[in-house]
């Protein structure tokens, strides 16, 4: 999704890293969740904080802060889980981003989102859809498909699953 395809006003819902605003189309975040017991799973990326149990399925969690370099997310009050559905190998899965906090859930017009700033050939921004504008502050609105490369999150879910298989006696 790029900045050209956003015609319509869409929803957002706005959660904190550090100090910065980011913001997800609430058409892939399926719940919010407080932070609760992660079980870590070994030999997997830093970022993979390990997995939750919802509702019988094994969830993914991965810290959005140490995937965009900052350091690792400490738990407090107001730290939480979002439960998002990605595109994944032509199909949608699940997976836990963890963050600061969630903040909001509003409205943007495609007016009040800017391109992604082009910020030379060494960083990439594909994963950023554009800069939404809301009172004098600007919002990274990320296009979650993208967050996480087809590599990591298969990294991420052969693992996961393969251990899965394996609790389960079918490894």
């Amino acid at each position: 999704m790029s900045i050209t395809s956003i015609t319509d006003t869409r929803q957002y819902l706005t959660f904190q890293l550090e100090e910065e605003v980011f913001a997800l189309d609430v058409s892939h975040v399926r719940e919010i969740l407080e932070f609760t017991t992660v079980t870590k799973v070994p030999k997997t990326p830093d970022y993979m904080r390990g997995v939750i149990n919802l509702r019988g399925s094994v969830v993914p969690v991965l810290d959005m802060r140490l995937k965009f370099g900052f350091t690792r997310t400490e738990k407090t009050v107001n730290t939480c889980i979002i439960v998002v559905e990605v595109s994944f190998e032509d199909e949608r899965t699940i997976i836990g981003a963890l963050v600061d906090s969630v903040q909001e859930v509003f409205e943007l017009e495609p007016e009040q989102i800017e391109p992604a700033p082009r910020i030379g050939t060494q960083l990439k921004t594909e994963f950023i859809v554009g800069m939404g504008k809301k009172e004098n502050h600007f919002i990274i609105i990320l296009n979650i498909d993208k967050v996480f490369s087809s590599e990591e999150l298969a990294t991420v879910l052969d693992k996961e699953m393969g251990d899965t298989m394996k609790m389960a006696g079918n490894g």
